[in-house]
């Protein structure tokens, strides 16, 4: 079920059980073994999301960020090429991203060409953590998709409402401005008009890399060529 944003004005304090403590050090585990394989062939990516926050549920994902451009031989080299391998673009204006599904939950990520420096904060926003922080068992605070700010504690978190508050949760969390109010005005309008998808999603071969496909896409859709160009 899709998780809406939610209006909150008071701060909520919000306790781990045993099992939600073994279940996030089991995802962080794996997440640090992708981590130093990539890191291995001088590869350095994040983890994000609830596994950085540390609100993780049996539905949880293991999200890999490789936040510039990279070779994917170097990736599949160390990481293998998983059950699934698709490019995709969320909109028009924004990156062409590869996607290596490793496994049922676990996906890493990189940019098919210059990531926008928006883009790049998009992960500082819900919360990212590197396998040095993964090791040291260290959490960071981030926004979830109810646009919660989740603030982590000995215990647990607490959890602070975004929408009304996005100067100040843009500050605690060191984004712009406008990369809060933007995520605000995304996941509101997903939530009034219902999912709408992502502008592009293409699987890739087994026989073809993802460069390959990148520059077929690229050559046949005048919006992600004039903005690759944009990025140069």
């Amino acid at each position: 079920m899709t998780e809406k944003p939610e209006e909150l004005h008071e701060q909520r304090t919000v306790v781990y059980s045993e099992d939600k403590w073994e279940l996030l050090a089991h995802l962080r585990e794996r997440a640090l073994q992708v981590l130093e394989k990539a890191k291995s062939v001088n590869i350095r990516g994040w983890a994000y999301g609830s596994l950085a926050r540390g609100d993780v549920t049996e539905s949880s994902d293991i999200d890999i960020i490789i936040p510039y451009v990279v070779p994917s031989y170097k990736i599949e080299m160390v990481l293998g090429r998983g059950i699934l391998r698709e490019i995709v673009q969320a909109t028009p204006s924004s990156v062409l991203k590869a996607h290596i599904h490793l496994d049922q939950k676990t996906v890493i990520s990189f940019p098919l060409f210059k990531m926008m420096s928006r883009e790049i904060e998009f992960y500082k926003w819900g919360g990212q953590v590197d396998e040095e922080k993964i090791a040291s068992k260290k959490r960071v605070p981030g926004v979830d998709k109810r646009l919660i700010l989740i603030q982590p504690t000995q215990k647990g978190h607490i959890e602070s409402g975004v929408i009304g508050y996005e100067n100040r949760v843009a500050k605690k969390l060191g984004v712009s401005p406008s990369v809060a109010k933007e995520r605000v005005r995304v996941l509101t309008r997903r939530d009034e008009v219902g999912r709408t998808g992502v502008y592009l999603s293409k699987v890739v071969e087994e026989n073809r890399s993802f460069e390959e496909v990148a520059k077929q896409l690229i050559d046949r859709d005048p919006a992600i060529r004039r903005t690759m160009k944009r990025r140069a």
